[in-house]
């Protein structure tokens, strides 16, 4: 879905024009109204990092296309081992040393 018409850089624009407003001293932006905007991107930026930890665990890169798509910047899926926990018993098998046959 690459077609998605707002992205991540569009909502930083919003905010910053929000910002801008809240600061100018000749007319200011109603305070209900930068509440509101706040409190929408906040919902949206929230979304987005379900869909980032979503492309995180199932390994794909490709999302809505609200964040542009980089598999630089995505960190690789966890390997199902990560999420074991670890005990005495799991850390001993691992360090046992494997008998090879005699071959180094």
């Amino acid at each position: 879905m690459s077609g998605t018409k707002n992205k991540i850089e569009d909502l930083r624009n919003h905010l910053f024009e929000t910002l801008e407003a809240l600061k100018d001293e000749t007319k200011p932006m109603d305070l209900d109204r930068a509440r509101a905007i706040a409190d929408v991107a906040k919902k949206i930026i929230d979304s987005a990092k379900v869909e980032v930890d979503f492309l995180r665990v199932s390994g794909q890169v490709m999302g809505t296309g609200f964040i542009p798509p980089d598999p630089r910047l995505l960190p690789a899926a966890p390997e199902r081992d990560v999420a074991l926990p670890v005990t005495r018993r799991r850390i001993a098998a691992v360090s046992k040393p494997r008998d090879t046959g005699g071959i180094r």
